[in-house]
C-alpha cells in the first residue's frame, strides 16, 4: 500500500494548524514542515473546499482548521485528498468480483480497507499535534517486526 504525497503533505499541514495559535499562511506551514509551497497551495484548496480547513485573506490571514481537531480524522484527510482509502485496479474493493482459486481474494482486499480504515479514523489531528497517539495505534507500533522492511 502507498501513501501519496498529497495525503502525507496535508496530514502534516492540518497538524500544523492544529499546534497552531491562530491561522497559518500557505509559507509558514511549508516552511514547517519542509514542502514545496505550490504543492502545499493545491492540497490547501481541495482541504477547503472540503471543508476541513477555511482560509482568511488580508492582515493576520492564512488557513485554520474549519473544525476542532479532535473532530477530524486522518482517514477523512486522506479521503479529501485522494478518495477512497483503499483502490484496487482503480475500483473500490465492494465493486469488484472474483471468480476460482482467487474467489476469496475479495475478502483479502476488504479486510485491508478495514484494517486500513480501522487505523486512520481511529487518530485525530488533534491526537498528532499532540503527539498522544491513541492506544490501538501505540500496541501496534510496540512490537519491532512492525519497523523491520521483510
Amino acid at each position: 500500500m502507498r501513501v501519496s504525497a498529497r495525503a502525507d503533505y496535508a496530514i502534516r499541514a492540518t497538524a500544523e494548524l492544529a499546534a497552531a495559535e491562530g491561522s497559518l499562511t500557505t509559507e509558514a506551514l511549508a516552511e514547517a514542515q519542509a514542502m514545496p509551497r505550490k504543492f502545499l497551495e493545491g492540497i490547501l484548496t481541495i482541504l477547503r473546499r472540503e471543508g476541513v480547513v477555511v482560509s482568511q485573506r488580508g492582515l493576520g490571514g492564512g488557513y485554520r482548521l474549519a473544525r476542532p481537531a479532535e473532530e477530524i480524522s486522518l482517514a477523512e484527510i486522506v479521503r479529501a485528498v485522494d478518495g477512497p482509502l483503499v483502490f484496487v485496479r482503480g475500483e473500490r474493493p465492494s465493486e469488484l468480483s472474483y471468480d476460482g482459486a482467487a474467489d476469496d481474494l475479495l475478502k483479502v482486499w476488504v479486510a485491508l480497507r478495514a484494517s486500513v480504515r480501522g487505523v486512520l479514523e481511529s487518530v485525530t489531528v488533534a491526537d498528532l499535534a499532540r503527539g498522544a497517539l491513541p492506544a490501538t495505534i501505540t500496541d501496534l507500533i510496540s512490537d519491532e517486526s512492525a519497523w523491520e522492511n521483510p
